[in-house]
C-alpha cells in the first residue's frame, strides 16, 4: 500500500473512493491525531421475575406458565419437535431426500468414473459431433432440472400443508403467551 501525503499507510483518505463513511465511525474520533473514543458499555437490563401462575383448580390441567424469555418460546418449539405431525413431516423429507441425493450421486459419480476409466466409451459418437460423455454431461443437467422439479412437487403435495399447520400452532401458541405476558403487567 502507497503512502500519501507523508502518512502511515494504515490510514485512510477522505477522497478514496472506497472510503465508506457509513461503515466507519465506531471508535474512531474526527480528529485523526486524537486518541478514540471508548465505547460506552450498555446499560446492565432490569433482573426479570417470573410471573405469578394462579394455582390449578382439582380436576383441570394447569394452565401453561406464561414465563418471559427465551425458556417458554423454547418449549413451544421443543413441544412441536415432539409431536407427532412434525416427526411425519421430517420422516416425509427423510424418506424423499435420502434416496434422492442417494441416487443423484451414485449417476454423477458413474459418469465421472466413466469419464476417467473408459474414455474409449465416453468418445463413442452418437449422433454426429455428439460422443457418449456429451450426452451423459446433457443428462447430468437434465436430472439435476428432473429432480429439482420432484423435490418442489414431492414438498408441495407431502410436506407444506402438515408444515404450514405446525406454523400455524407455533404462532397461535405464541400469541397466547404474548397475550398472558400482557395480561399480567
Amino acid at each position: 500500500m502507497e503512502k500519501h501525503d507523508g502518512r502511515e499507510s494504515g490510514t485512510i483518505r477522505l477522497d478514496d473512493p472506497w472510503y465508506d463513511v457509513i461503515a466507519s465511525g465506531w471508535g474512531e474520533s474526527a480528529d485523526e491525531s486524537a486518541p478514540p473514543e471508548a465505547p460506552v458499555p450498555a446499560p446492565a437490563p432490569p433482573p426479570e421475575t417470573p410471573p405469578e401462575t394462579p394455582p390449578a383448580a382439582s380436576g383441570e390441567a394447569a394452565p401453561r406458565q406464561a414465563a418471559a424469555g427465551p425458556e417458554s418460546t423454547a418449549d413451544i418449539y421443543l413441544e412441536v419437535q415432539r409431536s407427532a405431525a412434525f416427526q411425519e413431516v421430517r420422516s416425509r423429507y427423510r424418506r424423499f431426500v435420502l434416496p434422492a441425493c442417494a441416487a443423484f450421486l451414485a449417476w454423477y459419480f458413474a459418469y465421472v468414473i466413466a469419464a476417467t476409466t473408459a474414455p474409449g466409451l465416453m468418445g463413442r459418437p452418437v449422433v454426429g459431433a455428439l460422443n457418449v460423455a456429451m450426452v451423459a454431461g446433457l443428462a447430468q443437467f437434465a436430472t439435476t432440472f428432473l429432480l429439482t422439479f420432484a423435490y418442489a412437487r414431492h414438498a408441495r403435495l407431502r410436506r407444506d400443508k402438515p408444515a404450514l399447520d405446525l406454523r400455524w400452532i407455533v404462532f397461535e401458541q405464541n400469541r397466547q403467551q404474548d397475550m398472558a405476558r400482557e395480561q399480567d403487567r
